[in-house]
């Protein structure tokens, strides 16, 4: 019976959840206590007949879609961030009325361990059977109100904590990549999110005419960028990076750290041809102090925060100040809504401030 109990109330958390109810909202609907969804969803009663049916009714499902084991949802059409080929194992949420798939592979697949999908992609030719620039996507778990965050700072995580504890709560997705590319997938509808970095002493505004209806920018930290080298390399500056012939890790275009690297190549007067590893491409600051940490190159552009994580030297060439780039049309949207509610929260200003080298803005 405890087995019973258990499986009943994670799928009524989990349908209620994904359609942004809580429990006392869930229960005026259906026209039961909150004390009873309570007792279902902790596992500490089954739910009769009654109770079944109104918490099905409410929620828009039949009694064995919410309380039998039953099979894989039917496929959706979502929007894929990325390319993912058959048997990908993606997180799925939704920005506006669309889907949108977000391949869990590289960085995206794991911190100290698997994160778990909302979806897989099917196999043969039933994955591309969709429209253009569509995918077919099988849920694996009920699709819930969920932010998708892109962007390079590797603090967006601290997000997911604050947000979970909202109620109803707010999932949390990131996708991490250069400042060009977050803009991009905004302006295209993919994220809720563009995370962008400058430098702090850049009085323009960022450019969002390219988001349709424009969008609302909030800052979130600011820290310094340079140089990260190993401790005791004789380095000083990008021209000794040069003249000692070491071995870069540079960034993917389009992402602030290597605009900056560029920037500071003209004002020395270097080619890329005199940076051996130049056209490498790291993922985000924690990958390019790995690289370097693990002699995987001798030195790369990336910010105080990472270099310090990994012990590391760091030689400032700019503060940066990183912001939230979100698309006007999505500022009304639970998820939007959630993340202006823990932006100023003590425990994410508290984790922020923790971090060395950062600023919370």
């Amino acid at each position: 019976m405890a087995e019973v109990s258990w499986a009943a109330g994670t799928a009524l958390r989990i349908a209620r959840q994904a359609r942004g109810l809580s429990q006392q909202q869930l229960a005026g609907m259906a026209g039961v206590t909150r004390q009873a969804v309570s007792a279902v969803e902790s596992g500490n009663s089954d739910p009769s007949l009654r109770l079944a049916l109104g918490l099905a009714g409410a929620l828009g499902m039949t009694i064995e879609e919410l309380f039998g084991r039953g099979e894989l949802a039917d496929p959706v059409l979502a929007r894929p961030v990325a390319s993912a080929g058959p048997g990908a194992r993606v997180s799925l949420a939704t920005v506006g009325d669309t889907f949108v798939a977000l391949p869990l592979r590289g960085e995206t697949a794991a911190r100290t361990g698997f994160d778990a999908a909302g979806g897989l992609v099917p196999g043969h030719a039933e994955a591309f059977a969709a429209g253009a620039g569509e995918l077919r996507v099988r849920p694996i778990s009920p699709p819930r109100p969920t932010l998708v965050v892109a962007g390079c700072d590797p603090a967006l995580p601290l997000l997911e904590t604050p947000l979970g504890l909202l109620d109803p709560p707010v999932a949390f997705v990131w996708w991490p990549c250069g400042s060009g590319e977050a803009i991009r997938l905004a302006a295209a509808g993919l994220v809720h999110v563009a995370g962008v970095h400058r430098p702090a002493d850049e009085l323009a505004s960022i450019d969002v005419t390219d988001i349709p209806g424009g969008a609302e920018v909030v800052g979130f930290a600011s820290w310094r960028e340079g140089l990260v080298v190993r401790p005791g390399t004789p380095v000083t500056s990008l021209g000794d990076v040069a003249r000692l012939g070491l071995r870069l890790v540079n960034r993917e275009p389009g992402a602030q750290a290597r605009t900056l690297l560029d920037r500071e190549c003209l004002r020395l007067g270097l080619t890329p041809a005199e940076l051996p590893g130049y056209d490498s491409q790291a993922s985000g600051h924690l990958q390019v102090a790995a690289a370097v940490a693990g002699r995987l190159a001798d030195a790369g552009v990336s910010g105080e925060p990472a270099a310090l994580a990994y012990n590391l030297d760091f030689i400032p060439l700019a503060t940066e100040r990183f912001d939230l780039v979100m698309p006007a049309k999505l500022a009304a949207s639970r998820e939007v809504q959630g993340l202006l509610k823990v932006l100023t929260s003590p425990w994410l200003l508290t984790q922020l401030a923790s971090l060395p080298g950062y600023e919370p803005a």
